[in-house]
C-alpha cells in the first residue's frame, strides 16, 4: 500500500523540521503526563492494583505519534525521553525514574516500527508499535515496582497495560496523526502530503 510504505531508497538523515517537530510532540506530551498524573492520582487509589495499567497508554503515545510523523530510526526514543524529561521539569511525582521510562518505552514503540523495517506507518504499524511499548512498560513495571504481586496481578497488568496501549497510544496515536494530517499542519511530512 503506497500510503504506508516507505521506499526502498528511504531517507533515514533528520532535517531540522524533524528534530523541531520531534521536540514539539515531546514538550507537548510532557504536559500532557503531567496532567495525566493528576488525574491518576485522584482514580486509582483504592482501585485493585493492576487496574492500575489502564492509564499507561497515554504514557506510549509521543513514541508511536513521533514515527509516525517523522518515519525515521530514532523518532520514537528521541520523543518518548524528551517527555519525560518535560515531565520530570513540570513535577512528575516518579522523580528521576521517569527518565529511564522515557527511554525504554520509546525504545519498545521504536522496536515495533524496526519489526517493519521503517517501511509501515498505517494502523497495523502505529499497533504493532503500541504494544511492544506497552510490553517494555510492564517488564520495567513489574521488575521494579511489582516483583511481589502474585502471579495472577502480574498477568492482569500486564494485559490491561498492553490493551491500554493498543487502544490509546495506537488507535488513539494513528487517529491523531490522522488528524494533524488531515489539518494540514504536516505538510513538510510524507503524512502530510497523502493519506495515511
Amino acid at each position: 500500500m503506497p500510503s504506508t510504505t516507505m521506499s526502498g531508497s528511504r531517507v533515514t538523515r533528520w532535517r531540522t523540521v524533524d528534530i523541531v517537530v520531534a521536540a514539539v510532540l515531546g514538550v507537548a506530551f510532557g504536559v500532557v503526563f503531567w496532567a495525566w498524573n493528576l488525574l491518576g492520582a485522584i482514580l486509582v487509589p483504592g482501585l485493585f492494583p493492576p487496574l492500575a495499567a489502564i492509564l499507561n497508554g497515554v504514557f506510549l503515545m509521543p513514541g508511536v505519534v513521533a514515527a509516525l510523523v517523522i518515519r525515521k530510526p530514532g523518532a520514537a526514543v528521541f520523543a518518548s525521553t524528551l517527555a519525560a524529561a518535560v515531565s520530570l521539569l513540570l513535577g512528575s511525582p516518579f522523580g528521576g525514574i521517569i527518565l529511564i521510562y522515557g527511554f525504554v518505552q520509546g525504545l519498545g514503540a521504536e522496536l515495533g516500527f524496526a519489526l517493519t523495517r521503517y517501511r509501515r506507518f498505517g494502523l497495523a504499524a502505529a499497533l504493532l508499535a503500541a504494544a511492544m511499548a506497552g510490553l517494555a512498560t510492564s517488564i520495567l513495571d513489574l521488575s521494579l515496582y511489582y516483583r511481589a504481586w502474585p502471579l495472577t496481578w502480574m498477568s492482569s497488568y500486564l494485559g490491561l497495560t498492553v490493551l491500554s496501549s493498543l487502544l490509546l497510544a495506537g488507535v488513539g496515536g494513528w487517529l491523531l496523526v490522522r488528524s494533524l494530517a488531515t489539518s494540514g499542519a504536516l505538510s513538510s511530512f510524507r503524512v502530510g502530503q497523502r493519506r495515511l
